[in-house]
């Protein structure tokens, strides 16, 4: 009886084994021919994935095999799909492309490890990476598909992948330019995204490779600046204005930060110094000369802001922000004088003057800006008070109060 015991023991046992091996031999039949039969191949990818997930089969190269056999004949066919101008989804074929860089680059992982003699036989290595060598611009060119589609984090990581390619050991046996013009452009491309995206890890990441692409790099620059203002890097994102400024001083971006930073943190001799460089450059250029005027307001010389204003409205009267300079610099020339003690009669005329010159720019640029009250409100409000103007001074007062309880 024991005997008999034992044996019906052991064959439980061996059945407990066997069924799993039969499952697992069915499932990998089954992908086999779907891979054969040319349908299905999704299906057998997704049956092949999950055979890998056991850690008993993670590293069983027929498995891997297959696997890759299933995704490149679903990247022949989409691309046979596109070749004949059938209909088929774009976006599929680079996603493919995508999935077969990265399970052969994992397989690589399993082919490169030693046997149980200590040798490393790398029997797929060349294979692969030729094979990948040949498709590798549709991995740049589904990041640029993306990037018009404006999904910037996949467009991301299909640049990023691409930069990564030289490093892999997959692609030791061959000779990847890690500078190549793609190499660079898929650099700029990584910053443009994470510009998209306000990430500065991402801009920052390749911004040394995408500095090669002379054609960007104004923007280049420019990416860099934000990624660093981002990060609250003050001294970085300053210096990089300048530089950015240096070599392309034409370029909407640096002047008008560099002299927002600097008006912001009072440094209007700064301020100046780089309106001034600009209009060396180009001195009939009306930002830079309206930045000048900017800067001599913040810094008190207010009679040559005026006469820089005047310039610029003979040319162009509507021009709203060289209204509200004309006149702030008029009105803080009367509030300078108001505030003297005991003013001499001849003060009191020229402070008076000096509101009146302000009134008509001031008044004008209400009118082009009418929702800037937190310009024109305080400003308006003291002059009318001050040339006893009694109606307007009621409207005006009537939407001070207004502005102050709506802004609490």
């Amino acid at each position: 009886m024991k005997s008999k015991t034992i044996i019906i023991l052991l064959l439980s046992v061996l059945c407990a084994v066997a069924m799993p091996l039969h499952a697992q031999k069915k499932v990998l039949n089954q992908a086999r021919d779907y891979i054969k039969s040319g349908q299905n191949l999704e299906k057998a990818e997704s049956l092949l994935r999950e055979q890998l997930k056991d850690s008993a089969r993670r590293c069983d190269t027929k498995i891997w095999e297959m696997l890759v056999e299933s995704i490149t004949a679903q990247y022949d066919k989409g691309n046979e799909s596109l070749y004949l101008k059938q209909k088929y989804d774009t976006l599929a074929l680079f996603s493919t492309t995508r999935k077969l860089f990265s399970v052969m680059e994992s397989m690589d992982s399993v082919d490169a490890r030693p046997d149980e003699d200590g040798i490393v036989g790398l029997k797929f290595r060349q294979k692969h990476a030729r094979y990948l060598r040949s498709i590798m611009p549709n991995l740049f060119y589904g990041g640029v598909f993306l990037v018009n589609k404006q999904k910037y984090d996949d467009a991301y990581e299909y640049f990023d992948h691409f930069i990564s390619l030289p490093k892999l050991p997959l692609y030791s046996v061959l000779n990847i330019d890690s500078t190549s013009k793609m190499m660079v452009s898929a650099a700029y491309w990584t910053m443009y995204c994470g510009f998209k995206l306000n990430s500065p890890s991402m801009i920052m990441k390749h911004r040394e490779l995408a500095r090669r692409d002379t054609s960007q790099l104004a923007f280049v620059f420019q990416y860099e600046a934000v990624a660093q203002k981002l990060s609250h890097d003050t001294a970085s994102y300053v210096r990089t204005l300048h530089e950015g400024f240096a070599k392309y001083p034409k370029f909407p971006y640096f002047f008008p930060c560099l002299e927002e930073y600097y008006n912001s943190t009072e440094q209007y001799d700064s301020a100046l110094a780089i309106a001034d460089r600009a209009l060396a450059i180009d001195s009939a250029n009306d930002v830079y000369r309206y930045a000048k005027s900017t800067a001599l307001l913040n810094s008190g010389h207010y009679k040559e802001c005026i006469a820089i204003c005047k310039d610029l409205l003979a040319k162009n009267a509507d021009f709203a922000d060289a209204n509200y300079n004309a006149g702030l610099a008029y009105f803080n020339m009367a509030v300078a004088l108001d505030k003297v003690r005991q003013a001499s009669r001849s003060k009191r005329r020229t402070m008076m003057g000096y509101y009146r010159e302000a009134l008509p720019y001031l008044e004008k640029y209400r009118t082009l800006a009418p929702d800037a009250e937190a310009n024109w409100l305080s400003p308006l409000y003291t002059i009318y008070l001050n040339l006893n103007m009694g109606e307007k001074f009621d409207e005006i007062d009537k939407l001070r109060h207004e502005y102050k309880r709506n802004h609490k």
